[in-house]
């Protein structure tokens, strides 16, 4: 990972960590980057959620890539799915989201989509970091050079429209609850099922900039779940605020993970022939009940390290068509670049109607193994986790749980800390193995 830069977006607490500095400059650096790069005037498209400093930031980048010569179209609120699939279908240079996906208000963030759609190249991401810096200069636009803004809120029109082409189904009679997590599904979910005939009931629905993610949304499940039941609904589905991942909650009120969403979809695909290489894409975090249910209907799987963008490497360098995280990141590579949480319950909703069954039918196969998961901070991570007392002591374990169970070691990306986590038959033999490993990596000095 780079300076500001990290695997989803430069992102930090707004006028703090992330100032509107920061936006003006790299608004400076890609409106002169692309237009020089293409010889003509760079075309950027931008997005927001809700928060009160999204406004700040989108003005500031948009005085940035004025400033060097590039038009910025802007979406308004909208998702960050939304934009990635803008960006490529219309043609745009670039494209910008301005979100901290599901963290509080007063954090934000800035990503980065290169002109298919995807998370932006790390080469270009380090020479924004190093104009951020002073390495680097870049000139200003002068005279008819000059950029100007322009309002796309017809680009957001383009993908509700996209959205409701891909249900293969009419909803009608069905009842459907969405939290919006007072984010940027707020104006596009409730349309798109209506427009699909079902009966929609929508909460966290009223954004006033402070409380997007607050007590609400896929992070705060349990609002939803109560919902569900209370209001006696088909099937509830919950977004972050950005609305690029998606919990699920089937008709009694049980959770339906990211986990879930991999399993029921790609058995799906599997059964209609459409499952290429007869594999998904998870994540090391996924559970080892996943992992179960799939070996049991004959389904391969990849795992990758922690981040949906290793997911989409993955998948694209081995043609792979689904894959995503616990946390509800499921990317559909048929249909978008990103993982997209309006789109993942409709292919949800598609799975439910075509096999005619509830959803808490079609997610009991995947049976969740308790998980214990401790973080321990260490004077030096590669140290700790290159022992050879600690390696022997996660070989041991990992030779005791056999079939039964998994254990995973692993760094934090962004702080001092080794993670240790088990899943096992019980909550007890998880804490005793993680304890265990955690016991040699004190034994030997490496904690803090």
């Amino acid at each position: 990972m780079g300076r500001y830069f990290g695997t989803d977006g430069f992102r930090g607490e707004a006028n703090k960590n992330l100032t509107f500095e920061h936006a003006i400059r790299i608004g400076r650096f890609l409106g002169w980057y692309y237009g020089r790069r293409l010889n003509r005037k760079a075309k950027v498209v931008i997005g927001k959620d809700t928060r009160r400093s999204s406004y700040m930031f989108e003005y500031a980048l948009c005085t940035g890539l004025m400033a060097s010569g590039a038009d910025a179209y802007i979406m308004h609120v909208t998702t960050t799915p939304s934009v990635a699939y803008i960006t490529r279908v219309d043609d745009f240079d670039c494209g910008i989201m301005i979100s901290a996906s599901h963290n509080p208000f007063y954090d934000n963030g800035i990503k980065l989509l290169n002109s298919n759609g995807e998370k932006m190249e790390e080469e270009t991401l380090l020479e924004i970091e190093d104009y951020i810096d002073g390495v680097v200069e870049v000139p200003m636009a002068e005279r008819e050079e000059i950029g100007r803004t322009v309002d796309y809120v017809a680009g957001r029109n383009r993908y509700i429209g996209h959205l409701i082409s891909m249900s293969k189904y009419s909803f009608k009679g069905m009842k459907v609850g969405l939290d919006v997590a007072n984010g940027a599904a707020w104006q596009i979910a409730k349309g798109i099922f209506d427009a699909l005939g079902a009966k929609t009931y929508v909460m966290n629905d009223s954004p006033d900039g402070y409380n997007i993610n607050t007590d609400c949304g896929s992070t705060h499940i349990e609002h939803l779940q109560k919902f569900v039941v209370d209001n006696r609904l088909d099937v509830g589905f919950a977004f972050d605020g950005d609305a690029d991942r998606c919990l699920c909650v089937d008709e009694k009120g049980n959770v339906v993970t990211g986990d879930h969403t991999l399993y029921i979809y790609g058995l799906y695909m599997k059964e209609r022939g459409k499952l290429l290489n007869n594999k998904v894409v998870t994540t090391v975090m996924s559970n080892f009940g996943l992992y179960k249910a799939l070996d049991k209907v004959g389904i391969e799987y990849e795992k990758t390290k922690v981040g949906d963008k290793y997911v989409y490497e993955n998948m694209v360098q081995n043609g792979h068509r689904i894959g995503g995280e616990q946390s509800g990141h499921t990317i559909f590579l048929k249909y978008e670049t990103t993982g997209d949480g309006i789109l993942t319950s409709l292919k949800l909703m598609e799975v439910m109607l075509a096999k005619k069954k509830p959803m808490s039918e079609l997610a009991a196969p995947v049976v969740f193994y308790p998980q214990v998961l401790k973080n321990v901070r260490v004077k030096s991570k590669p140290d700790a986790q290159n022992d050879p007392d600690v390696q022997a002591a996660v070989a041991k374990v990992a030779a005791e749980l056999g079939s039964d169970g998994r254990i995973l070691v692993r760094e934090s990306g962004t702080e001092p800390v080794i993670r240790v986590m088990v899943e096992a038959g019980s909550d007890e033999i998880c804490e005793k193995y993680v304890d265990s490993v955690i016991d040699v990596i004190r034994e030997k000095g490496h904690l803090v």
